[in-house]
């Protein structure tokens, strides 16, 4: 079982730089394929930004393509998104899902509000 806590939302300006943070638990985060999901108000969908795998190979939306940067450090247990040139249309509840043999875990998210 993989537990996921994200960190590091908040309000920023157009134009400004975010990195969000999802610390996992147990030794199978490590292998474990873990994606970052944004989910804007008043929408209950949940979109996929980015993914990164257990060999580090990533994907990205198109939207996000050239600002956002998904990386993982397995010794801390965590997976980042750097968000730069971050627009108002990136405000959002950030969740981190983490896919492991088959299971799914989300965590319970972190806000993103990108406003003057």
């Amino acid at each position: 079982q993989v537990q996921v806590v994200e960190s590091g939302g908040g309000l920023v300006q157009p134009g400004g730089s975010l990195r969000l943070s999802c610390v996992g638990s147990g030794s199978a985060f490590a292998t474990a394929t873990v994606g970052w999901y944004r989910q804007a108000p008043p929408t209950t969908q949940r979109d996929l930004v980015a993914q990164i795998d257990s060999g580090s190979g990533t994907y990205y939306l198109d939207s996000v393509k050239g600002r956002f940067t998904i990386s993982r450090d397995n010794a801390k247990n965590t997976v980042y998104l750097e968000m730069n040139n971050l627009k108002p249309t990136d405000t959002a509840v950030y969740y981190c899902r983490t896919l492991h043999s088959g299971a799914i875990f989300w965590g319970q998210g972190t806000l993103v509000t990108v406003s003057s």
